[in-house]
């Protein structure tokens, strides 16, 4: 529901409070409540959280973030999100590039979609409609 990720990121909080160890799982599980409830700058946040406390960023802890930013018409975020998959070599695919290409058509961005389906063919990502 559109409030599970306020109950989640408590959880997470009351965690590092009081000292339990937190993992991708757990965190992937926040940041896609938060993707459930468009709360696309919580996912971002969270997802600062891994980086800084360095815990593993996986693929689906990227993909949840990068749907909690097409949903929400960030498509900047996404697709900078999508970027910084490439540079930390988190592996990309067709999920995530059809988020991204969803976040850019939303708002009109399609030079920045068509960018990326180019992007996808040279990576040989395979292309769903």
């Amino acid at each position: 529901s559109g409030g599970e990720w306020r109950w989640a990121l408590a959880l997470v909080s009351r965690m590092a409070k009081d000292r339990v160890e937190s993992d991708t799982i757990t965190h992937n599980a926040a940041i896609s409540a938060c993707n459930r409830g468009i709360a696309w700058g919580e996912a971002l946040a969270l997802l600062s959280k891994l980086a800084e406390d360095r815990i593993e960023i996986s693929t689906i802890t990227c993909n949840a973030a990068i749907s909690a930013c097409e949903k929400a018409g960030e498509w900047q975020w996404a697709l900078a999100l999508l970027n910084r998959m490439s540079e930390d070599r988190v592996e990309t695919g067709t999920i995530t590039c059809n988020a991204v290409i969803s976040a850019c058509e939303k708002c009109g961005e399609w030079e920045e979609a068509l960018a990326l389906l180019n992007r996808m063919a040279k990576d040989r990502i395979e292309m769903t409609t």
